[in-house]
């Protein structure tokens, strides 16, 4: 009889993620490189886990036909909460690739990647945050690209937080049959200078109407933040996620992007830029 050999302990990094990109909302996403790491070990937790640790763990057994263990965890990195950059995701894909490696591995990749999309809600920071690169995510799969390092991103991050839950409570029911349109057409306009690593293509792509004209009541100077982006250097920009933060990206002169950006905003609001590039790898055990 063959017997399995589980490891006691196991480290999974997790890459933050942007998601929406503009008019791909739900649904397009790229890899940043910033990370979470997620540290699990067969031991007794010095507290009961909190309801997030609690859930992903759950749905992890019951799918994977696992019997239950306990563990202990710690999650630490450099992604900011509540900021629009897929740190809820970069926890429960991190649990759950760690909680596969501590039981042999019974699931595969893109049955994680589910996993975590369901959790979630929406897919549309879990594929890129999976597989890494550009991502386009249904339901159904996902398709991913990398992404050359000539191209930058510019993270402009407000000091405030933003609750996604709460950012999607400013959104209609229905949007006017031209608007849903012109997002879909910049959506499919996106995807092909992505797939086509014609990047400076993206120019003018990013305008949409599914979201952030709504969610800008949330962040009244968005607009500002992304046009002093686009005359400087910058290709173009949006709210990464549902913010707080607002993502632009470059093939020169980061800095004046960041300068410019934070020179936009109005006074009383503090914030930090990031200047980093695009994750290729996705998950991976450190």
């Amino acid at each position: 009889m063959l017997l399995r050999s589980f490891m006691d302990s196991v480290t999974i990094r997790v890459p933050a993620t942007s998601a929406n990109l503009g008019p791909g909302y739900d649904c397009l996403g790229l890899a940043l490189a910033l990370y979470n790491q997620t540290e699990l070990r067969r031991a007794t937790p010095a507290t009961p886990p909190p309801e997030m640790v609690r859930i992903t763990a759950d749905l992890f057994f019951e799918r994977a036909e696992v019997k239950p263990f306990v563990f202990g965890w710690k999650i630490e990195g450099e992604v900011p909460r509540s900021r629009g950059l897929g740190s809820s995701v970069t926890v429960r894909l991190g649990l759950l690739h760690a909680l596969n490696e501590l039981s042999d591995e019974p699931l595969e990749r893109e049955e994680l990647f589910q996993l975590c999309a369901e959790l979630e809600g929406h897919p549309d920071n879990a594929a890129p945050a999976e597989f890494g690169g550009f991502t386009v995510a249904s339901a159904e799969g996902c398709l991913s690209f990398p992404v050359e390092e000539a191209l930058q991103v510019v993270l402009l991050i407000p000091e405030f937080e933003v609750s996604t839950p709460e950012a999607r409570k400013v959104l209609p029911e229905t949007v006017p049959h031209r608007e849903a349109v012109t997002s879909a057409a910049n959506a499919a306009r996106v995807t092909a200078a992505f797939a086509s690593g014609r990047y400076s293509a993206l120019e003018g792509c990013f305008e949409d109407y599914l979201h952030q004209p709504y969610r800008q009541k949330l962040l009244p100077f968005l607009p500002e933040v992304i046009a002093a982006a686009t005359r400087s250097w910058a290709i173009g920009g949006f709210l990464s996620g549902s913010g707080s933060t607002i993502a632009a990206l470059t093939l020169e002169n980061a800095k004046g992007v960041a300068t410019a950006m934070l020179e936009a905003l109005p006074a009383g609001v503090t914030a930090q830029t990031v200047i980093t590039r695009v994750d290729n790898h996705g998950v991976q055990r450190v």
